[in-house]
C-alpha cells in the first residue's frame, strides 16, 4: 500500500489525477444511467442504448487510464504506441459492451453480477494493453502480487457495481452503482500502476513512431468531449424519464383515485401506492400504508398466497382496520408496469353491502317478510331435523294454528289491520315459546309450532292453553282485542313418524277444534281423519259446483193468512252432487261460509232469483237468504244494485233475509250496509227471529220490513204453552212496531188456524207448498194470485 501511495503522491501530477477521477465519475454515472435506460427499452432500441452505454463506459475507462498516465512523470523519455493505444480503447468498449449486455439478460438473476465482473475484466484488459503501449527509455519490472490484487479488486467492485446500480428506482441506487464502478476503475488503475517499477536505461531508445504526450492529450480531450456529450445525453434522458415517470405516476394516481374500488400497487408484498378509495375503506391515511406489507391490511396468509400465485381468480378475505375490526373484501391481482418496472395492482372490492344483501336474501328465503317468523321451508327442515334426532322415549308435538274469523278482520278493518293482527299473533305467541320451540307462518293466517322434548300430551295441552291466554290480551287497537285461534295437536311418534303425516294430523285436529266451537284446541284422534277428509272433499267439490251446474234454486210459496192471497216465494238453494246425490244446505252452507265460496255462491243465488222473478207476470216478491259473510263484503251493495239493473227486477220485489247472528259481529257496519240496501228500495226481513242473539233493540235500530218467526216455535204452538206465548208476543210486537210477521214451518191445519186466530200476517210451510222448481208454480207466477184448490191440496209432509 505504501508503494501505491508513493506512486500516486510523488510520481503523479495530482491535478491530472483529480481530472482522471472526475472523468471516471462522469463516465460511471453516464454508464449507469444509459444502462438503466436500455433496460426499459426493447428490441433494437435496447441494443442501441447498450452500444451507447458501452462506448461511454469504454471511453471513460480509457480516458481515466490515459489521463492518469499523463499525470505520471517518470522523468525519462516516454511515448505511446499508437496501435496498442487504439487496441486498448477497442478492448475497453467491446468487453464493457459484453458485460453490460449480460447484465440485462432477461430472467437471469445472476446477470448483473456476471456482467459487472466482465466489465471489470474490460478495465483490466484496457489497463494492461494501455501499459503495453507505454514505451519508456528504461526497463519495466512488474510486481505479480499487486498485478493480481489490481485484477481481484477491480473484479469484485465491478461485479457489485452493476447489481447496485440496477437495483431500485431511487437515486441512491444509481449513485451507489456509479461510485462502485468509479472505485473499480480507479482502484484497479492505481494498484496496477503501483505494481510497475521503471529502471532507466540510456541504451533503450523510444521509437520515433510513438505517440507524443501532446497528441495523446488531444485524443483524451476528444474522448472527454464524447463522454461529456454522452453524459449530457444521459442526463437529458434521465430527466425525461423522471418526468415521464412522474407524469405516469400522477396519471395513474388520478385514474386510481377516480376508481370506486380500492387499488394498491405492490412490489411483491410491499405496498408502493394506494388510491383514496382504499385509504377510505381501510380508514387510515394513504401515506401510512406506503411501504407497509400486505399483511398489515390482509392478515390471512393463505389468502395472500393464493392472491400472489397469480391465478387471476378473485380471492375473498378480510380487510383489517386500525381498531381491529374487519370488512369482507374481494381481491383481484393484475400485473402492471409502474414507474418503468413490473409491479402488481390489487383491486379491492368492498363486499360488506353484498354480504349484507346475501344475508338478507337468505333471511327472506327462510322467513316470512310480514311477521319475521320462519317460513314453511325453514320450518319443514327444522321438523325433519328434530324427528331424525329423536331417541327412544322422546316425543315432540306439532301444533297447527288457524285464526278464527280472520277474514272478517280484513273485511271490517281492512288488510292493513289484518297484517297488524298477524304481527300481533306472532309477537304474543313468540313471547311464550321455550328455548327449542319454533313458530312458523305457513301462509295466510295459518301458523305452526314445533314443540320438541314433550314429556306427555298434557304438556302440549297446557302449552296450547298458554297460547290461547296470550292471545286474549287487550291493546289500544280494536282489531287485536278479539283475537282467537283454533289449535290442532299431533304427537310424534305416537300419531306419526314423518313430517308430512304429522302436519296432516295436526291439521285434522285443527278442523275438529273449529267444528267444536273455535278458540280451543284438540288432539288428533284416528277417527278424525275420515271426517276431515270428507269435509275437505265437499269443500273442494263445492268450489266447482257452479261451473258444473250442480246448484239449483227451489221456491216455496209465502201466503197471506187472513186474505189467503199469494205474496211471493222464498228462493232456497239446493246442491245435487254427481256421486253423493242431494246434500243438505245445513251441511254445505257452513262449509261455504268457512271457505269463502259463499260469496260466489250467494251472488249466483241472487242473480238467478232476480232473473227468474223478472219473468213473472204477477208482481210477486222473491226472498233470498244472505250470509253474514256476504253482508260484510264491502262490494255487496254495489253488486246487488248491479244485479237489479242487469235483470230489470223492481227493487221492491226483492227481499233480503238476514239473521240476527250476522248483526252482532259489527253493529255499525251492519247498520250502514242495511241502510244502503234499504236506500236501493230492497226489502229487508229478520230471519229466524226468536233464536240466536234476538234483541228488541235490533228491531228498533235496523230498518227491517218484516219479521220471520222460526219454525221451531210454530211446531209447538198447540202442545207447548210457552212456545204459543212466545209466538203471541212476537205477533203483538210486530203489530206494535208496524212490521208484518211471517211464520215459517207451518205444516198442519191446527198451526195455520192458531196463526189465523192470532192475526199473523203471512205463513210459509209444507202445508201451503213444498219447495219445488219454479215451473210447478207457473199458474201462480203467470196467473191469478190466490190460493186455489190445487195449492191447498199440495202434499203436507212434515219433513223435506
Amino acid at each position: 500500500m505504501l508503494k501505491i501511495y508513493n506512486c500516486i503522491a510523488h510520481e503523479h501530477d495530482l491535478r491530472l489525477v483529480g481530472l482522471a477521477a472526475f472523468i471516471c465519475v462522469l463516465a460511471s454515472l453516464t454508464a449507469i444511467n444509459l444502462l438503466r435506460h436500455a433496460r426499459k427499452s426493447t428490441g433494437n432500441m435496447r441494443m442501441l442504448w447498450l452500444t451507447v452505454s458501452a462506448i461511454s463506459t469504454g471511453f471513460g475507462i480509457w480516458a481515466t487510464h490515459f489521463v492518469a498516465m499523463l499525470a505520471f512523470t517518470p522523468g525519462i523519455p516516454s511515448g505511446y504506441n499508437i496501435g496498442l493505444t487504439v487496441l486498448s480503447l477497442v478492448a475497453a468498449i467491446l468487453l464493457t459492451g459484453v458485460g453490460l449486455y449480460a447484465s440485462l439478460i432477461p430472467n437471469w438473476r445472476h446477470g448483473p453480477w456476471v456482467g459487472g465482473a466482465i466489465v471489470a475484466g474490460g478495465i483490466a484488459a484496457m489497463h494492461y494493453t494501455g501499459m503495453s503501449a507505454f514505451e519508456v527509455a528504461g526497463i519495466e519490472i512488474w510486481d505479480p502480487t499487486l498485478v493480481a490484487a489490481s485484477i481481484v479488486i477491480g473484479a469484485v467492485l465491478g461485479a457489485i457495481a452493476l447489481p447496485v446500480g440496477l437495483h431500485g428506482d431511487e437515486e441512491k441506487w444509481k449513485v451507489g452503482g456509479a461510485v462502485l464502478l468509479t472505485l473499480a476503475i480507479c482502484s484497479h488503475h492505481f494498484t496496477a500502476m503501483g505494481a510497475v517499477s521503471i529502471i532507466p536505461d540510456a541504451a533503450i531508445e523510444v521509437p520515433a513512431s510513438t505517440l507524443p504526450s501532446a497528441v495523446l492529450a488531444l485524443a483524451i480531450a476528444l474522448s472527454s468531449f464524447v463522454i461529456i456529450g454522452l453524459a449530457l445525453a444521459a442526463v437529458v434522458l434521465d430527466i425525461r424519464d423522471v418526468r415521464r415517470s412522474e407524469l405516469e405516476v400522477d396519471r395513474m394516481r388520478d385514474l386510481a383515485d377516480a376508481s370506486v374500488e380500492g387499488l394498491l400497487v405492490c412490489d411483491g408484498e410491499t405496498i408502493v401506492s394506494v388510491n383514496t378509495s382504499f385509504a377510505h375503506l381501510a380508514g387510515v391515511p394513504a401515506s401510512s400504508l406506503v411501504g407497509a406489507g400486505l399483511e398489515r391490511c390482509f392478515p390471512d396468509k393463505i389468502a395472500r398466497a393464493k392472491l400472489l400465485a397469480g391465478s387471476n381468480q378473485p380471492v375473498e378475505t378480510s380487510l383489517r382496520h386500525r381498531d381491529g375490526s374487519a370488512t369482507p373484501v374481494e381481491l383481484l391481482l393484475r400485473p402492471i408496469v409502474f414507474a418503468g418496472r413490473p409491479h402488481h395492482v390489487v383491486a379491492v372490492r368492498d363486499l360488506q353491502a353484498r354480504k349484507e344483501a346475501e344475508q338478507h336474501i337468505h333471511y327472506l328465503a327462510h322467513h316470512d317478510a310480514l311477521t319475521s317468523l320462519p317460513n314453511r321451508s325453514y320450518f319443514n327442515a327444522r321438523v325433519d331435523q328434530e324427528i331424525a334426532s329423536l331417541t327412544g322415549g322422546e316425543s315432540l308435538a306439532m301444533l297447527c294454528l288457524d285464526l278464527d274469523r280472520f277474514k272478517e278482520v280484513n273485511d271490517l278493518f281492512g288488510h292493513a289491520a289484518g297484517d297488524t293482527v298477524l304481527q300481533t299473533v306472532a309477537s304474543r305467541v313468540t313471547a311464550v315459546l321455550g328455548e327449542r320451540q319454533i313458530m312458523a307462518r305457513l301462509g295466510g293466517d295459518e301458523f305452526a309450532i314445533l314443540m320438541p322434548g314433550v314429556r306427555n300430551p298434557e304438556a302440549a295441552g297446557r302449552f296450547a292453553e298458554t297460547i290461547l291466554e296470550a292471545l286474549r290480551e287487550t291493546s289500544d287497537k280494536p282489531e287485536t282485542n278479539s283475537i282467537s285461534t283454533s289449535i290442532g295437536i299431533a304427537i310424534c311418534p305416537d300419531d306419526a313418524t314423518d313430517r308430512e303425516s304429522l302436519l296432516s294430523h295436526a291439521d285434522t285436529a285443527l278442523y275438529r277444534a273449529k267444528t267444536d266451537g273455535r278458540n280451543t284446541y284438540r288432539f288428533f284422534e284416528a277417527a278424525m281423519g275420515a271426517v276431515v277428509r270428507e269435509r275437505r272433499m265437499l269443500e273442494h267439490d263445492l268450489r266447482m259446483a257452479i261451473a258444473r251446474n250442480e246448484l239449483r234454486l227451489v221456491y216455496q210459496p209465502q201466503t197471506g193468512v187472513q186474505d189467503e192471497v199469494m205474496t211471493g216465494f222464498e228462493a232456497l238453494l239446493r246442491w245435487k252432487h254427481p256421486s253423493r246425490g242431494e246434500i243438505s244446505p245445513a251441511v254445505f252452507i257452513p262449509i261455504a261460509e268457512e271457505s269463502g265460496t259463499i260469496l260466489e255462491i250467494g251472488d249466483w243465488v241472487i242473480k238467478t232469483a232476480c232473473r227468474e222473478a223478472a219473468t213473472w207476470e204477477q208482481p210477486l216478491t222473491v226472498a233470498v237468504n244472505v250470509s253474514a259473510v256476504q253482508l260484510y263484503n264491502p262490494d255487496f251493495v254495489q253488486q246487488l244494485h248491479q244485479t237489479l239493473l242487469d235483470t230489470g227486477l223492481s227493487p221492491r220485489r226483492l227481499e233480503i233475509e238476514i239473521t240476527e247472528t250476522a248483526l252482532v259481529r259489527d253493529f255499525n257496519r251492519a247498520l250502514t250496509t242495511l241502510r244502503l240496501i234499504k236506500a236501493l228500495g230492497v226489502r229487508i226481513a229478520m230471519d229466524d227471529f226468536g233464536t240466536g242473539y234476538s234483541s228488541l233493540s235490533n228491531l228498533r235500530a235496523f230498518p227491517f220490513d218484516k219479521i220471520k218467526i222460526d219454525g221451531s216455535f210454530i211446531k209447538s204452538v198447540n202442545s207447548n204453552e210457552q212456545a204459543a206465548t212466545i209466538v203471541r208476543a212476537v205477533l203483538g210486537l210486530g203489530r206494535g212496531l208496524g212490521l208484518p210477521v211471517l211464520a215459517e214451518g207451518v205444516e198442519t191445519d191446527a198451526e195455520l188456524q192458531f196463526l189465523r186466530d192470532e192475526l199473523c200476517d203471512e205463513v210459509q210451510g209444507y202445508l201451503l207448498g213444498r219447495p219445488a222448481a219454479i215451473g210447478q208454480f207457473r199458474h201462480l207466477t203467470h196467473g191469478e194470485v190466490v190460493i186455489d184448490d190445487a195449492v191447498a191440496a199440495a202434499p203436507r209432509a212434515k219433513t223435506a
